[in-house]
């Protein structure tokens, strides 16, 4: 049986926590980035008795459609498969429920759920630091769990909580370069989406651009962002529901 971690982490926090499940779990692991440009995705070589996790972060309650279409391409041979969604320490909604569903569709044998908490990919401050020392055992407790499911008989699919239909994603804003921008095309070079043409890399496609803030991550001189108006919105917004650590939940 091989691991398989199949990721899609833009600033690095669904990383993070699928590598320390993993780690529970005991085995090295193949990793599959979806994160990259198109024609830099690299479907994985999964076989029957391979165990899968899939990893992706919440955004506005759903999971990347970008995400989930480089997904569908792979080729599950019935594996048995981990879905894992990644919050912002506010809610992840419908994500786990809508990520089961695509796996399940694909042909995986979902065994196991984990939603997991994180630092906020754009306000930063909630959840900051996460996943933490604490997050990091529990995680790796979920492995444990997982892996023990794994090489047994049972292969019944959990449970999660979650509405169909999904919930309808919301608006969230797009960074661009700010003051101090040198034009270095780092953030074009590193885009998922392509959003960000190299000719002017200040700027965005806005029917393109996912707001994954990966752009916002490899910025080397840290001026792409969202405008402070902007900010102070979503700040506020997300005062009241972040205000609370949310741990990390599995179904098994």
């Amino acid at each position: 049986m091989n691991l398989h971690q199949i990721i899609f982490s833009p600033t690095g926090g669904t990383r993070r926590v699928c590598e320390n499940l993993c780690q529970g779990i005991g085995m090295e692991s193949i990793v599959t980035d979806l994160c990259v440009k198109a024609a830099d995705v690299r479907l994985p070589n999964i076989k029957e008795d391979d165990l899968v996790v899939i990893a992706m972060p919440v955004f506005a309650g759903r999971v990347p459609a970008l995400a989930v279409e480089r997904l569908r391409r792979a080729n599950p041979h019935g594996a048995k498969c981990v879905v894992v969604v990644v919050f912002g320490n506010r809610a992840y909604d419908d994500a786990l429920l809508e990520l089961k569903d695509v796996a399940t569709e694909m042909g995986f044998r979902v065994i196991a759920a984990v939603a997991a908490s994180a630092e906020h990919s754009i306000i930063r401050k909630y959840g900051k630091g996460r996943p933490d020392s604490a997050d990091e055992q529990a995680l790796r407790r979920f492995g444990a769990d997982i892996v023990r499911k794994a090489v047994s008989d049972d292969c019944t699919m959990p449970q999660v909580p979650g509405n169909r239909p999904y919930k309808k994603g919301g608006k969230v804003p797009q960074p661009q370069g700010r003051r101090g921008c040198n034009g270095c095309g780092a953030c074009a070079k590193h885009c998922p989406a392509d959003a960000i043409p190299l000719s002017d890399p200040k700027t965005v496609d806005s029917a393109k651009c996912i707001s994954c803030m990966k752009c916002v991550s490899v910025c080397p001189k840290s001026v792409r962002k969202i405008g402070a108006v902007m900010n102070f919105l979503a700040t506020q917004g997300l005062k009241k529901v972040c205000a609370t650590r949310k741990e990390n939940e599995l179904y098994i």
